[in-house]
């Protein structure tokens, strides 16, 4: 089969985890390909996500490489075995790739938290809230513009078909920010309303009066793994989502979501503001 020519956010991060495993002792390239029997160039596609791995090879890479934690391993053989089309593979060739890997990173994820200041998350907009966000994109983006909304307003198809722990930290800023006008934003805070009364959806806010925190200004998305070996942070930059790996930069944006739970406003009090916010756009 030849190598993929765009692996998933998913796929790039089952290489990361093999060569993370590989090196961590000190096995070479050579000794793998030996023992799983193949070459070195399918070895380095493995480890760049460019080509799968059979949960054989996958055991004996993990036995050559002594690695006996079990959860661990069970969570990449489950990453090796899901082979289906989901939803979003019908947006590929229409939206870029960093866009379609968040609602991987949402599907597979075990909880989802997330941090913003300046607008209100995707899972959480409304249509016309949506479509206002979708007009400040540049010229270029604007043929996509819609299949964009669609995409992210079939993302929250997942509090129905897959509902989980979702926490949304939100700044006062994201709450007052008029995309689409008055009337936009007053139904989209009624709508914020309505979803923190959705089972295990969480949202707080973190309100002017909180001093300068680590994190201000900052779009911030952990979803949780399986294993915390698996966590991964996307974040949103001026060129598109970025999706973060490394222990110690998951461990700082970790130790961020931690802070800023213990400053936010708790749920009750949060519904309160944002009802008292409305009446602002009223």
């Amino acid at each position: 089969m030849p190598p993929r020519l765009s692996p998933t956010v998913r796929q790039q991060r089952l290489g990361i985890e093999l060569r993370k495993m590989r090196e961590r002792v000190g096995v070479t390239p050579k000794t793998l390909a030996a023992t799983i029997g193949t070459d070195l160039p399918k070895i380095s596609q493995m480890e760049n996500g460019k080509s799968g791995i059979s949960a054989d090879r996958l055991r004996t890479w993990a036995r050559t490489c002594g690695c006996e934690d079990g959860p661990y391993l069970d969570a990449l053989l489950a990453m090796t075995q899901d082979r289906r089309k989901y939803w979003w593979d019908s947006y590929r060739g229409r939206l870029p790739n960093e866009i379609i890997d968040i609602a991987e990173m949402e599907h597979h994820a075990s909880s989802l938290s997330i941090l913003n200041s300046t607008f209100i998350p995707g899972l959480l907009q409304t249509p016309a809230y949506a479509a206002a966000v979708f007009e400040r994109l540049p010229p270029q983006y604007q043929q996509e513009a819609a299949a964009r909304r669609a995409f992210r307003i079939r993302r929250q198809q997942i509090f129905v078909d897959r509902p989980k722990p979702y926490s949304a930290f939100l700044h006062e800023s994201a709450l007052r920010m008029q995309f689409g006008g008055p009337e936009v934003l007053r139904e989209q805070l009624l709508s914020l309303l309505e979803n923190s009364e959705r089972p295990g959806v969480e949202i707080r806010v973190i309100p002017f009066s909180v001093p300068t925190y680590t994190g201000s200004g900052e779009s911030l998305y952990l979803a949780r793994g399986p294993v915390p070996e698996l966590d991964t942070v996307q974040i949103d930059l001026s060129h598109g989502p970025k999706f973060v790996h490394s222990e110690a930069e998951l461990d700082s944006y970790r130790r961020i979501k931690e802070r800023t739970a213990m400053i936010s406003l708790e749920p009750d009090d949060s519904r309160e503001f944002i009802r008292i916010l409305r009446k602002d756009f009223s």
